[in-house]
């Protein structure tokens, strides 16, 4: 049986008693647009854009930017964080896999890479939960993805003498996320590209 992953979140957040320090990962400006409108009720939100598998550099820049000018217009009081490109470690992690069907296995190690910096940073900030964005998207495995946070919490946590920063499980494609995603895309004038980010997916 298919586990509910957003009534999950619906059931944790309502639980809170005041609003929780979340570091959000996202991929860009349209698929967070949802995502920030369903959570900024119920957490104190600072976006992480890290995303090393994006290429050319032309166009992860400009995801980025089209990123904080959507920041800026919908949702001033949220910041974001912003780190270095990467982009040859996450060519390192793919190196096998560049022939790889899109959503397979250098899918799966993209959103480890990604999931695990989320975290490595949310520990050393001070975050109560650390999530992502990606499962807005009806073409990205919202079980894999949870599984990959849910494994990352329980492994840092076993690991680490660190405060525990729990993964915020989701699947954001629901309750017509995505749809809604798209609305606010067309309101705020943001770029929708048409491909996920790597080249290796673009041209398989």
């Amino acid at each position: 049986m298919a586990v509910n992953y957003d009534s999950l979140m619906q059931e944790e957040v309502e639980k809170f008693s005041n609003k929780k320090k979340l570091l959000l990962h996202s991929c860009c400006a349209p698929c967070s647009s949802s995502v920030i409108s369903r959570l900024k009720d119920y957490f104190e939100i600072t976006l992480l854009y890290y995303n090393p598998n994006i290429e050319p550099f032309e166009e992860y820049e400009k995801r980025k930017k089209e990123q904080i000018r959507f920041l800026k217009e919908f949702a001033p009081e949220i910041k974001i964080s912003d780190v270095d490109y990467e982009h040859e470690a996450f060519i390192k992690v793919s190196k096998g896999l560049e022939h790889e069907k899109e959503g397979g296995a250098r899918c799966h190690k993209c959103y480890y890479f990604r999931l695990e910096k989320t975290l490595e940073m949310a520990l050393r900030n001070g975050f109560d939960y650390f999530g992502t964005t990606l499962t807005v998207s009806p073409y990205k495995n919202s079980e894999i993805i949870n599984e990959i946070g849910l494994n990352l919490e329980k492994n840092y946590f076993h690991n680490q003498a660190d405060k525990r920063v729990l993964f915020l499980v989701a699947d954001f494609k629901k309750k017509d996320g995505y749809k809604k995603s798209i609305e606010l895309s067309k309101k705020y004038n943001l770029y929708r590209q048409d491909y996920c980010g790597c080249l290796f997916g673009k041209n398989n």
